[in-house]
């Protein structure tokens, strides 16, 4: 079995031992088991982006925290080791790709913003190679609105107002003749958010059978009884007295419905009706994302059956029920949230009191669970000024892991789903559950007993690099084919794969960061064939759409106030904005300790590497025949030659040729490492390994094969350090050098103790004025929580 196979497979099992959630319920039903299996064989993961504001200017820094849970119990995880990180325009062009490495449940990154940008809304998405499985849509998306000063603002013609989205969906997914249903409806305008509007439903005769209005978000609900011989449509009128017509969901002859009502405080009923002739009995299956399952079956009287739901056996956040019916085929389908009682709270107080401007901030930071016991936590915290550009936060982990994850397309004011519970909030909630569809999995996934393999793995020990192998001529793909990729530099880097039948070769590339130049060959032999990479990143897009961007006149002055910041600091900052920490990467060599090393300078120089190898390095005979030279290693512990030639390299690089490697110039030479016995790279074995590295890494004028392909390719980012001045003392604090920024202070990662206890300590700038400070935290057990309030700078008096 593949390596990486075994690895993810054991990673799987793992998650689902420690995983394990009690499962209750009178009728052990297959659905309910296939359900099971599913989940354990398919883990969901999760990503939450803390992207430190909402609102830029082109030159700007975008700083981001990546928070990585499964997606059940929102316990982070360590199975991942790269997420992609990308922003997109309207079109769906990306404008910005990164990777960034991923350990113990989190990453963090930032993305300049250039001035190539046009101004507009974008969205910031993120996922893992293991999620690409999944549709597009289970993706992390934040929209997120860029401002390019250095151009003249061009904004679209709006389209005419009476460009709404509106559509309605029948509770559990049908309307069907004479059985009594509710109709939801969701109504939008063309910037994204709910409207409201005036809806009147009518038959074919124009009679009034129901009037309707949204009650939040441009969201509400409707009694609809489908008459026999009746057709009906939407009719809706907007504030200033235009109407439109739209049509109502299909109305089912035959079918089930299902309808959801509270049944007083700790209860649900769950009411199931049915006008199919041969209905004799129905289940009823709840989950909570694939955990806490409960299974029950009734036997219909009347064509209509009840079950009666303890709210306590359900998890937090989004529940599906689904009815299935006697043959076990899904018929209804229905959404319930439960608020949660397990959150983190998260207490941020200004102990430095009043704060002037390039004074000291301290906060002190306080977590706990539910209960008031203090709790480790994860912390990522933004501290920046408040203007009229920038929007109020909205859509924090808590409501994103709970909420908006489960949910197709976006959630407008995720928060407000979080208040305390009344009877609005109630209603507004469950008004989204059925307006929003659930979109982990599909039960034809589910219920299939032949599974096809995933198509892609997660990156359980680093970025994969993914190529195909094809005939130039035929186009068909090279099965069985060797491929080599290596990294050339005095760090030996060298990774192998063989094509499959479909001609896809992969690379798994452990600890790789930065920019890279890399060189991908396939063996002389093939050297029919060629070698084309692939991006890794996704190429599909979910059904999100960004709002129409429209920028108003009047904010033409905080946009220049915002401007003239982001020049000042790349202007006076820009060495300090550009500094990096270099990862800890091992730097020996992919074959560990060479069985002999030798440093030339420690020996004579000679002018031909056929005289190194005679004079001073015994396991290494080169022998010149008719048509070149060969070259063979002694296999140390069995005490004779290899029969075939070793693997050579040069910085890295493979040389097939050995008439090549007697060309080398030893005087460009600085190291020669020899493995005196068979090794194994992937899948490719090698009787023995001689190494060559030059003194700067740089193959000392040696081309590759005109055959190989060289790439530039970017590696996992490395991390950016967040600059902030200090003015600890009079000569800084006295500075002339202006200090205007916008983003006082930004930490991906502040860790509370056992206490529950964390310390953020900052200096303001020169700019006074309100400021707000935003923290997203998880813990270990998967409690997540936010906290978000503001401050004043005033200005220092001299």
């Amino acid at each position: 079995m593949n390596p990486l196979k075994k690895t993810a497979q054991a990673a799987f099992l793992l998650l689902t031992l420690f995983a394990k959630v009690p499962v209750w319920g009178q009728t052990e039903n297959l659905i309910r088991k296939q359900l099971d299996t599913y989940r354990n064989q398919s883990l969901q993961e999760k990503l939450f982006v803390h992207v430190d504001r909402s609102f830029y200017v082109a030159g700007e820094l975008m700083w981001f925290k990546i928070n990585y849970v499964d997606g059940t119990f929102h316990q982070p995880l360590s199975l991942s080791k790269v997420a992609y990180l990308e922003v997109f325009d309207k079109e769906n062009r990306p404008v910005l790709q990164t990777k960034v490495a991923l350990a113990d449940g989190s990453g963090n990154g930032s993305l300049f913003l250039p001035t190539t940008l046009g101004s507009g809304n974008y969205l910031v998405r993120a996922y893992t190679n293991w999620m690409k499985n999944t549709d597009p849509d289970y993706f992390f998306e934040k929209p997120v609105t860029i401002v390019n000063t250095f151009r003249k603002l061009e904004l679209p013609v709006l389209k005419d107002s009476l460009a709404y989205d509106v559509q309605f969906f029948a509770e559990g997914g049908n309307l069907v003749r004479n059985l009594p249903g509710v109709l939801a409806f969701k109504m939008v305008g063309i910037a994204g958010k709910g409207v409201d509007l005036q809806g009147v439903v009518l038959d074919q005769n124009n009679d009034t059978v129901v009037r309707f209005k949204p009650l939040k978000f441009g969201m509400g609900r409707f009694a609809l009884t489908p008459a026999e011989g009746k057709q009906y449509r939407a009719v809706l009128t907007d504030a200033v007295g235009k109407t439109f017509t739209r049509p109502l969901p299909a109305v089912q002859e035959q079918g089930y419905t299902m309808q959801v009502e509270e049944q007083g405080q700790d209860q649900l009923r769950v009411t199931v009706k049915t006008t199919v002739p041969s209905a004799s009995l129905v289940y009823l299956l709840i989950h909570t994302r694939m955990a806490a399952i409960r299974a029950d079956e009734q036997g219909l009287r009347d064509n209509s059956v009840s079950f009666l739901i303890d709210k306590k056996t359900l998890g937090e956040g989004i529940s599906h029920l689904t009815v299935f019916d006697a043959s076990r085929k899904p018929v209804c389908e229905r959404l319930y949230f439960k608020r949660p009682e397990r959150r983190l709270t998260i207490d941020a107080k200004l102990t430095s009191g009043a704060l002037s401007t390039r004074e000291k901030a301290v906060f002190d930071v306080t977590t706990q669970d539910e209960t008031g016991k203090s709790a480790l936590t994860d912390l990522s915290v933004a501290v920046y000024r408040l203007d009229s550009l920038q929007p109020a936060e909205s859509g924090d982990i808590l409501s994103y892991l709970l909420l908006t994850s489960d949910l197709r397309g976006g959630v407008e004011s995720p928060d407000y789903y979080f208040r305390p519970t009344g009877a609005e909030v109630n209603e507004v909630t469950d008004n989204l559950m059925l307006t929003q569809g659930w979109r982990r999995f599909r039960w034809e996934t589910v219920l299939q007993t032949d599974r096809l393999a995933e198509a892609h793995l997660p990156e359980v020990n680093g970025h994969f690099i993914r190529g195909k192998v094809i005939h130039p001529g035929t186009g068909q793909p090279g099965y069985n084919i060797s491929s080599y990729l290596s990294v050339p530099g005095k760090h030996i880097l060298l990774y192998g794969s063989r094509s499959d039948k479909e001609g896809r070769i992969h690379f798994e590339m452990k600890e790789f960061f930065g920019p890279k130049d890399l060189v991908v060959q396939l063996n002389p032999k093939d050297s029919l064939f060629r070698i084309e990479l692939q991006s890794p990143f996704h190429d599909r897009f979910s059904a999100s759409r960004l709002p129409v961007f429209d920028f108003p006149t009047a904010l033409k002055e905080p946009l220049l106030a915002r401007s003239i910041p982001m020049q000042v600091q790349n202007a006076y900052y820009r060495e300090n904005l550009s500094r990096y920490r270099l990862p800890q990467v091992d730097s020996v060599a992919f074959y560990g300790v060479p069985d002999e090393k030798y440093r030339l300078d420690d020996f004579t120089r000679f002018p031909v590497m056929e005289e190194v190898f005679r004079e001073y390095v015994p396991g290494v005979m080169a022998r010149k025949r008719r048509d070149g030279y060969v070259i063979s290693l002694l296999d140390t512990p069995h005490k004779q030659f290899f029969e075939g030639s070793p693997l050579a390299l040069l910085d890295g690089v493979p040389i097939f040729n050995m008439n090549k490697v007697m060309e080398i110039d030893p005087r460009k030479v600085q190291r020669l490492d020899v493995m005196t016995r068979r090794y194994i790279v992937g899948p490719l074995v090698f009787d023995g390994i001689i190494s060559f590295t030059t003194y700067k890494g740089d193959l000392a004028g040696y081309r590759p094969d005109a055959k190989a392909l060289l790439a530039d390719y970017e590696g996992l980012q490395i991390p950016r350090d967040f600059y902030t001045p200090r003015y600890d003392t009079p000569q800084r604090s006295g500075s002339r050098m202006p200090d205007l920024r916008n983003l006082l202070h930004w930490v991906p990662t502040l860790k509370t103790d056992g206490q529950g206890k964390g310390q953020l300590e900052f200096y303001t700038s020169d700019e006074e004025g309100t400021y707000r400070f935003m923290i997203n935290g998880i813990t270990a057990d998967g409690r997540a929580g936010s906290r978000q309030g503001t401050f004043e700078v005033t200005k220092m008096i001299k």
